[in-house]
Order: C-alpha cells, then structure tokens, then sequence
C-alpha cells in the first residue's frame, strides 16, 4: 500500500489531518461517520493511479482536534473546512469531491456556497432527512436519541439511532415501536488471544471509530440531520452533483433521503455495491464505479 503524503492544516476552531497519494487532478474525499482518512484507505489506493486524492479527519475526529471540545458544531463550518482543503491542494482549480454520509451533508452545503471549486460531487447516502415528506417524524426519532444519550448514555443512545435508520422504510404512520432485545445467547469460549488480535493499523482504527462516537451522536448527529439543503441552488447545478445510494440499504433513512432528493432533482440516483458503508466492505467494485462517476 502506498504511503500517503501527511500534514496538518489550522482552520477556525480546528487543526485538520490531511492525507495525499497518487497524482492527476485533485479528488477529495469526506468521510463520515467517525472512520475518519482511515475510511477511504483501500478506496483511495484504488483511485490514485488517476487522481491526487486528498482525505481528512473531520474537525474533532479522530486526528482533527478542536480547540474548544465543547463547541457546537455547523455544517457550514465543516463546509468550509473543505474549502480550505481544496484552496490549499487544488488553488484556482475546481475539483471533484466524493463525500459519504454526514460528510455528503458538508459536501452539499459546499456546493452550493462555492459551486466554482467543485467540478463533480458525488455524493453517497446524505441522510438529508428534512427533504422528506416525514421529516416532522424523524425529528421526533432523532429528539429520541439525543433524550437516551442524555439519560441512559451512548451505548443505548447508538442503539435506538441504528434501529431508527434501519426502521425509515415506512413513510406513512407512526414510527414503529422497536422490540425488545432478545435473550442473549450463550457467549461462545474465547479464541486464543494470538487470533483476536488486530493488525496494528486496524486496531489503532477501531480505536479511534470508538473513540469519536460520543461526539458523533452527541454534536455530529444533530446538527446535521436537521439541516435543509438550498435546493433552488442545486436545481441550478444539475450536471455538477451525482447522488448515490448502497444496493443494499434501500429503504434506510439515508438512502430514502438520497433517493428523494434525487427525485426533487430530476436525476437518477446512483447504484454502489454494498450498503451505507459500501465503500468498505466493497473497495475495488466502489472505486471502479465511482472513477465512472466522477468522469460524468
């Protein structure tokens, strides 16, 4: 695996880990979630043959420390983190962006307050929830997680989030009652600890996903999933942004977003391998269809 070309780069209230492989035209990639640069290490491999791609920690994941730890959090502020990046890799230049998840919400924001700096992005599964005609019932559903987090800690609070994205399919009614936890089974004998051990780089991975959960679902979750996209400006940018969804998540929250933003749109929603984390579990087939997609 190649190794990538490390800095760092001060914003406002941040200092943001950037990483750099492979040479061409700039493509950044946004993470979300909590996975970090680390997200997109094998998609990137892929892709640097054809591309200089840039990753990075979100401000306050993982290697992007905040200066202030308490500090609210805006998707425009996370925008313009992008920005930065793309004035300090790509100055002058538009460039192609591919964001995931929460980091398609930040990807959205900045193409439509800098449509000159992207030339393509796409974006997979925003979960872009106040697009939807049931908008008012995901607020109530995302309200609930926050309320958990509050009075029961992350662990539960992670759990009703999950159900709830998993949950969206149903567009009409009241939100379905999620069913009690079933009996535990029996836990298995422990393996040696010479096979649960990690790789170090998967390992120091896992460990910083963990690590940044309790500022993803406390400060991450709300602030962008109660953001409503300009969509006079994106009717305006048709040929300049790709939505995009997992096979295998249709029905789920994101994906639903995606898909009706697309449809608002007047564009075809596009199809990657895998789920809402295809670009793990599917590196190669991702990046082969996301090479297609960026050349438009």
């Amino acid at each position: 695996m190649t190794t990538p070309t490390v800095g760092s780069l001060r914003v406002n209230g941040a200092t943001l880990h950037y990483e750099v492989r492979g040479r061409g035209p700039l493509l950044l990639l946004i993470p979300g979630g909590t996975g970090g640069a680390a997200a997109f290490d094998d998609v990137a491999e892929e892709l640097a043959a054809e591309y200089t791609v840039a990753t990075y920690d979100p401000r306050g994941i993982a290697r992007s420390p905040l200066d202030d730890t308490e500090a609210e959090q805006r998707v425009a502020e996370h925008a313009d983190d992008a920005l930065r990046l793309l004035e300090l890799l790509s100055p002058g230049e538009p460039a192609r962006v591919f964001a995931a998840s929460s980091g398609a919400i930040a990807a959205v924001h900045l193409l439509t307050t800098h449509p000159g700096r992207v030339e393509r992005l796409v974006a997979h599964e925003p979960p872009l929830v106040e697009v939807l005609p049931d908008a008012a019932r995901h607020r109530a559903f995302l309200a609930r997680v926050q309320e958990t987090l509050r009075t029961q800690g992350l662990m539960p609070a992670l759990g009703v989030f999950a159900a709830g994205l998993k949950a969206a399919g149903d567009t009409g009614g009241p939100e379905p009652e999620l069913s009690p936890e079933p009996e535990p089974e029996p836990e298995p004998e422990p393996e040696p600890e010479s096979e649960l051990r990690l790789p170090p780089r998967a390992a120091a991975r896992a460990e910083r996903t963990m690590a940044g959960l309790p500022y993803f679902v406390g400060r991450i979750v709300p602030a962008f999933m109660s953001y409503t996209p300009d969509l006079h400006r994106l009717q305006a940018l048709p040929e300049r942004l790709v939505l995009a969804g997992g096979q295998d998540s249709r029905g789920e929250l994101p994906y639903r977003s995606a898909e009706f933003l697309a449809e608002r749109l007047g564009t075809q929603l596009l199809h990657f391998p895998g789920g809402h984390t295809g670009l793990t579990t599917h590196p190669a087939e991702f990046a082969e269809l996301l090479r297609k997609a960026l050349r438009g």
